[in-house]
């Protein structure tokens, strides 16, 4: 399995952005997909999370009502929109992908992607 995040950059809070995770090396109908977050000096944290079929979706309480999590079957990609972001925000946000309906800790995914910076200025 690869992943490759992108979209990350550099946005003013309140603005938006919408991160890519291009997977890769066999089918995933059976997978979770999600997204984690890691701010410096923390630990990495649960965003967002769907199996790659639709349903079972879950936010984290920090992002819900702000993020989206999708996926477009087509093109084997996982989006993550993000809106009225906030300074909190900011942090390297990973893709991750776990055979069946993972759950919100890291260490339970067994694919990861390489990350990609989102920046939020205040």
């Amino acid at each position: 399995v690869q992943l490759q995040a992108s979209g990350g950059g550099l946005v003013q809070a309140g603005g938006s952005l919408r991160l890519s995770c291009q997977a890769s090396g066999r089918t995933f109908q059976r997978y979770s997909m999600g997204w984690f977050r890691q701010a410096p000096g923390k630990e990495r944290e649960f965003v967002a999370s769907a199996m790659w079929t639709g349903g079972s979706t879950g936010y984290a309480d920090s992002v819900k009502g702000r993020f989206t999590i999708s996926r477009d079957i087509a093109k084997n990609t996982v989006y993550l929109q993000m809106n009225r972001l906030k300074p909190e925000d900011t942090a390297v946000y990973y893709c991750a992908a776990d055979h069946g309906l993972s759950t919100r800790r890291a260490y339970d995914w067994n694919y990861w992607g390489q990350g990609t910076l989102v920046t939020v200025s205040s």
